[in-house]
Parts: structure tokens; C-alpha cells; sequence
């Protein structure tokens, strides 16, 4: 009885050492891979888009070619704009209007900020919304219809940003350009969703 005694702790201290090895060669499972699924803030910004009316055909069908009317070949209209799904924690809308003529070239032709966050479409010749912005191509706060001068299908791109506050700018609305309010609402943007259109000049 007593030899079994005075051998306890010996056995006591195997099985620790035993433990202990079998925890250091255990293989740990393998870690949740990062940028296989999208974060909660990239899925909910994902559901966020923008639709136009204005782009649907007599019969109801959607396309993407921009009618006339909102060209400097038509009545020059704003085009009708909706959007959705927008992530919490809204306090503000921006729009943005441009295009790529070429490498290291943008115009832009409509800029609005300032948009409550209330407010998720703008009607077609949209007045008294949100603060308007200047366009590249007669630097006045007002929309520039496009009127490109060269042959073929152009694209232009609107582009609706979801923002967490009003962006702020150390120059008066005059001089708010695209750059100008890409630059302010970078750090505020929550999401953006993007409708883009063509158009050829007859």
C-alpha cells in the first residue's frame, strides 16, 4: 500500500508531461480564411442601387442607352433617378455625373450634395434638392447635358454615395468640383452604386 503511495506522484507527473505534448502536436483547426466572404458592411453595400425610370422603353423594358431629351440634342431634362438599399446610418446623399473621354481625363456633368437623407429619388428636371455643384464643362452650378463632340457610343456614369454626415469644404459651392467632393466625402462614404448609360450623337 504503501509503495503504491509513494508512487503516485511520479504517475501524477507523466500524465502532465504526456498532456502537454499531445496539446503542443495537436493540430489546431484551420483559421476562417479572410476575403472569402464579403464583411457586413461590403454585403449590405452590395444591396445598395440605382435605377432610372427614365431609361424604360415603351413597352416597360429597361436599357441602358440615355434618351435624347436628356442630351444637348433633346430638352436638355435631368434624368430621373431611384435608389435603394441603402446601409443604416444615412445622414446624407451626393450624386455625381461623369465620363472618360480618355487615359487620365474625366468630365463631369452634374454634381448634388446635400441630399436628405430622407430623400431616395430625384424627379426628372430636378430643382430644389440638395446643393448643386459645378460641371467641367461651363464651371456653373447647373447640369451640362452631354454633347460629345466625337463619333460613337459614349458612356457616362452616374453615381449615388451613401454618406454618414454633410461633407464639409474650405471653398465656397462655386468652386465645388468632382474632385473637390470626391475628396471631402472620402472618409464619410458608407456606399455607392453606380447607373451607367450610353449615348451616340446622331
Amino acid at each position: 500500500m504503501r509503495k503504491n503511495l509513494s508512487s503516485l506522484p511520479l504517475l501524477t507527473l507523466i500524465l502532465v508531461v504526456v498532456t502537454a505534448c499531445v496539446r503542443a502536436t495537436a493540430v489546431p483547426p484551420p483559421a476562417t480564411p479572410t476575403g472569402d466572404s464579403p464583411s457586413q458592411e461590403q454585403a449590405t453595400a452590395t444591396g445598395f442601387t440605382l435605377t432610372s425610370p427614365g431609361l424604360l422603353d415603351p413597352q416597360g423594358a429597361r436599357e441602358s442607352r440615355l434618351p435624347a431629351e436628356y442630351t444637348c440634342d433633346g430638352s436638355r431634362s435631368t434624368l430621373e433617378l431611384e435608389w435603394s438599399g441603402a446601409p443604416s446610418g444615412v445622414q446624407s446623399y451626393a450624386i455625381i455625373m461623369h465620363h472618360i473621354p480618355g487615359p487620365n481625363e474625366v468630365k463631369w456633368y452634374w454634381i448634388v450634395y446635400n441630399i436628405s437623407p430622407g430623400i431616395t429619388s430625384l424627379p426628372k428636371n430636378m430643382t430644389g434638392i440638395g446643393t448643386l455643384g459645378t460641371n467641367s464643362v461651363n464651371d456653373r452650378q447647373e447640369y451640362a447635358p452631354p454633347c460629345s463632340k466625337g463619333p460613337g457610343d459614349k458612356v457616362y456614369i452616374y453615381t449615388v454615395y451613401a454618406l454618414s454626415a454633410q461633407p464639409q469644404f474650405s471653398v465656397p459651392a462655386q468652386q465645388v468640383t468632382r474632385a473637390v467632393l470626391l475628396d471631402a466625402i472620402k472618409n464619410i462614404t458608407l456606399a455607392s452604386a453606380e447607373l451607367r448609360v450610353v449615348y451616340a450623337r446622331p
